[in-house]
């Protein structure tokens, strides 16, 4: 059975999360004044050339494993235009959709309102009609 693609996701990202960690762990050599370093010098702003080698390694790797496990579950990868052109065959075929005012054309019974399409006098609104003038401006 084919894993929702959100599981999927879950799951390599959170491998990513583990190598690149596991990745400053070994870069850093076991010293804890190096792996401190490493994660401290990784801020929103830092490039991928600016990340240690190690760190830069374990991406690039992660990405791979990441559109692997992907094809794997089943989902199809690669550039916006070729996924738009091949749809999936068992799709619902595409029908003709009718806009609002022809949905309007079509009643063949009078309505709610009657056969005149009467509205209310007064614009609609219960107790509606002119308001008089009368009394002190609010303001």
């Amino acid at each position: 059975m084919q894993r929702a693609a959100n599981d999927v996701m879950q799951s390599v990202i959170f491998s990513a999360v583990l190598d690149a960690i596991a990745a400053l762990k070994a870069g850093s050599g076991g010293l804890p004044n190096n792996l401190l370093r490493d994660v401290q010098a990784i801020h929103p702003n830092v490039t991928f050339a600016d990340l240690p080698k190690a760190l830069q390694d374990a991406i690039i790797a992660s990405a791979r494993t990441a559109f692997t496990q992907l094809l794997k579950e089943g989902y199809a990868v690669g550039p916006k235009q070729a996924m738009q052109a091949s749809r999936p065959m068992d799709r619902v075929p595409e029908r003709e959709r009718r806009g609002p005012t022809e949905r309007r054309d079509i009643r063949r019974t009078p309505g709610r309102r009657g056969p005149g399409g009467g509205g209310r006098p007064g614009g609609g609104k219960p107790g509606g009609g002119p308001k008089p003038s009368g009394g002190k401006p609010r303001g």
